[in-house]
């Protein structure tokens, strides 16, 4: 189905929301898109997360060749909506078609990656003790352990990504292979995209036979419906990615709960991105060049966009800066996603180019319509750094500082003194190793991702990929939202003791039933 309507899909319903009505707004235009969205309010809160919580027993207990074909499901359902969805996320978003395409492809081959994982079988974490009866003191019983899902999950949509962080994104995709029931909080800046997405999952879960309240999909402009979602007490963990202001305001939610539940939030990051003495001697040209194509991509909104830059002062800095300034000279404006993000990435520039300390290096070409986001570059000095909490405040867009040290020592303090961060990357020559072998063990402390002689922006779905950080970055730095280590957030760990064969769930039973990877004694094996 492509035709609008402006409803919330609850369970296999679609139902008009009765609070306040808003449109999506074309970010290129300013225009005002049809159709209205009926808001919705405690009363679809209610029936999206009891019908969850009808559906929880039921759908975490689904074997897990079901669960893959449902997710294959839901990829193809939206691949099968073909153009329409292009078309509406890229007026909603103002993001380009070849942009759009892959982010469907990655939303796609991420519900497959998980179809995968539940496949493969090891992600239960099945252990095993054996008894020991003649133990002595004590004879030592039999346990037997698995994973389980933790109940349903609150998954909020991002604003830069419409497809991959959104209602059918990482989150919503590893929960659900998880066994977990999910009810999404649609981004209010692209409604459409988001319905579109919501049909194809729900048309899905429908021709798979799941439960019916194993998805859900709600829609509203205010925090009240986030905070009514968080707060139900059906909801057992939370999936965010936006502003550091918005994760905290449903982390403060969740912590007051009757029962507290775990909110894992991607909030904010300045990706440090560094520059070694020997890298800016031998190629400052070049990095600066592919620095700028790093920082300006997708209008800069990029949760690891490289926003802060770190180098000893010198001739190679300076080249750097010259070929960045250059490269900045021919950046056309970008539509950002929305004219909220637009206003505040506006005022954080004028808050940088107004602070005293700060020098603007280099823009890009002004901006000649709406919204549009104008690249720039500035430099500071360590010192000033290190003492104006200012500087250190993430500008979504298309903007970034460096901060000139006057020696490696002071750049390895200004690495300790920045907070938590998704990513951090590195420009080395070989002459470089030694230098760079001592700051590792400070960038491990602050960042999740390592990279060398690369550029952040750009996130491998895969097996071994961490889209996570120490806080501020995330909420919980143990965790990833991108990758197949994503499911860890939504299963917890139960322990079976002495339970007759009967009892036990199949996958625990002896003979290896189902001929999943076990740990039996400490040791892992199929049989």
């Amino acid at each position: 189905m492509t035709t609008l309507t402006g409803e919330m899909l609850i369970g296999s319903s679609s139902i008009r929301g009765s609070d306040a009505e808003f449109h999506a707004v074309n970010p290129a235009t300013g225009e005002r898109m049809e159709p209205a969205f009926g808001g919705g309010t405690r009363a679809e809160v209610d029936r999206a997360c009891d019908l969850a919580w009808a559906a929880f027993d039921a759908y975490r207990e689904t074997d897990a060749e079901s669960r893959a074909r449902f997710l294959e499901a839901i990829a193809q359902a939206i691949i099968d909506i073909g153009d329409p969805l292009i078309e509406r996320a890229m007026a909603e978003s103002g993001l380009p078609r070849a942009r759009l395409e892959g982010e469907r492809a990655r939303t796609a081959g991420q519900l497959r990656l998980f179809a995968e994982v539940l496949r493969e079988g090891s992600w239960p974490e099945l252990r095993f003790d054996t008894p020991l009866p003649d133990r002595k003191p004590l004879p030592r019983p039999d346990l037997r352990q698995r994973h389980i899902a933790v109940g349903p999950v609150a998954v909020f949509g991002a604003s830069n990504f419409p497809l991959a962080f959104s209602v059918a994104g990482g989150d919503t995709a590893s929960a659900l292979a998880a066994g977990c029931p999910v009810v999404v909080k649609a981004h209010p800046a692209h409604p459409g995209t988001s319905e579109l997405v919501g049909r194809a999952v729900q048309a899905a879960a429908t021709a798979c036979g799941m439960p019916e309240g194993v998805f859900s999909m709600l829609v509203g402009t205010g925090n009240q419906i986030g905070t009514d979602l968080v707060a139900h007490r059906h909801i057992k963990a939370v999936g965010f990615t936006g502003s550091r202001r918005g994760g905290l305001a449903l982390m403060g939610v969740a912590a007051a709960r009757p029962e507290p539940i775990p909110v894992y939030a991607e909030m904010s990051s300045v990706n440090p991105f560094i520059l070694m003495p020997g890298a800016l001697a031998r190629r400052a040209e070049a990095i600066g060049k592919g620095f700028v194509g790093s920082l300006t991509m997708g209008a800069g909104q990029f949760c690891t966009n490289p926003g802060l830059v770190l180098a000893v002062g010198g001739d190679g800095l300076d080249a750097f800066l010259a070929a960045a300034a250059d490269a900045l000279g021919g950046v056309q404006p970008a539509t950002m996603l929305t004219p909220g993000i637009h206003a505040a990435y506006t005022a954080g520039l004028e808050k940088l180019a107004g602070n005293p300390t700060v020098r603007e290096v280099g823009r890009g070409c002004a901006c000649n319509g709406p919204n549009q986001s104008q690249a720039a570059l500035f430099v500071t000095e360590a010192a000033s750094f290190l003492s104006d909490p200012a500087l250190e405040e993430e500008n979504f867009g298309s903007s970034s500082l460096v901060v000139r040290c006057p020696d490696l020592a002071t750049l390895r303090t200004v690495v300790e003194h920045i907070e938590g961060q998704l990513t951090a990357t590195i420009h080395m020559e070989e002459s470089d190793t030694g230098e760079v072998r001592a700051l590792l063990p400070v960038l491990e402390r602050r960042v999740g991702r390592i990279l060398v002689n690369g550029y952040p922006t750009g996130v491998e779905v895969g097996h071994a990929m961490v889209h996570g950080g120490p806080f501020p970055a995330t909420s919980d730095g143990r965790t990833t939202s991108v990758g197949t280590l994503a499911i860890r957030r939504f299963l917890r760990p139960v322990c079976y003791q002495d339970l007759p064969q009967a009892l036990l769930p199949e996958a625990l039973r002896d003979g290896n039933p189902l001929k999943l990877w076990r740990r039996v004694d400490g040791m892992l094996t199929r049989d």
